[in-house]
């Protein structure tokens, strides 16, 4: 797989899973764009990354729930022609149940999680398409597969991320455009924290460091893969869950309904 050697623009930048791709991918000679609402952390990250790499780095301090700041980003996107690469990875956990949580940090959480993920895929997706080159890498989670394990609003929005590449990837795949999703498990990150969460209930068994995880998300990359779970052993679970998913397409849209559902004549 041809690998771009254009710019990166990296979203949710200042730290953790943004943060390890733009030391990653500045190592390997992209230059970068960073996004994140922190503009100090971004600050202090590019600086590191120049003294460090050499590569030119610029900072886009940006709230991507703010429809002003998001638009500033899709405008980037659009118009900066170096740019071949996007890392979606902006994101967050809002707490409680859909019931008992603030409907107001759900709602926060759809526009960063789904909103502002799909308006810059899209932006990114006909740039790219235009000159036949470019990747688009979401990060999604592998609560899409696994919605009992956490909270119905933020499985739903990783659900989508998961949908959305899917589908995403056969829409531009013929126009030159690689097309990734990476599922994470739980990862050593600020989310917990964020969410009012504590990482260490987990078994340490289950947690990933970030640099790990970062590291494997690339190797999927690096082998096209359209969907990586950097924790999952043999590949071939996933490839029989899919397979089970399109077996299921002949049945999903018929002339008549099941028998089981057809209404019993009176006697």
């Amino acid at each position: 797989m041809k690998t771009p050697k254009g710019a990166a623009l990296i979203t949710g930048a200042s730290s953790g899973i943004g943060a390890t791709y733009a030391d990653r991918l500045a190592r390997r000679g992209h230059d970068l764009i960073l996004v994140a609402r922190d503009k100090a952390r971004l600050e202090t990250l590019a600086a590191k990354l120049r003294a460090d790499t050499g590569v030119a780095v610029d900072v886009l301090a940006a709230d991507l729930t703010d429809r002003a700041d998001r638009l500033a980003v899709e405008q980037r996107l659009a118009t900066d022609e170096r740019i071949e690469i996007l890392i979606n990875n902006a994101g967050v956990a809002a707490p409680g149940t859909v019931a008992e949580g603030d409907l107001d940090r759900l709602e926060a959480m759809i526009a960063l999680n789904v909103t502002a993920v799909s308006r810059l895929a899209a932006v990114a997706a006909r740039a790219f398409s235009a000159r036949a080159t470019g990747a688009i890498v979401n990060i999604a989670s592998v609560l899409a597969l696994a919605p009992e394990i956490s909270g119905a609003g933020y499985t739903g929005t990783k659900g989508y991320v998961l949908n959305f590449t899917q589908k995403l990837a056969l829409e531009v795949g013929a126009a030159g455009v690689q097309v990734q999703a990476v599922l994470p498990g739980a990862t050593y990150t600020e989310i917990w924290e964020r969410a009012g969460q504590d990482v260490t209930q987990f078994p340490a068994s289950m947690v990933m460091g970030v640099d790990e995880m970062v590291d494997a998300a690339l190797a999927g990359f690096d082998r096209g893969e359209l969907i990586t779970i950097p924790s999952l052993p043999d590949p071939a679970d996933w490839e029989a869950f899919n397979a089970a998913r399109l077996a299921l397409g002949p049945n999903l849209s018929r002339d008549h309904a099941a028998a089981r559902y057809k209404v019993l004549t009176p006697a």
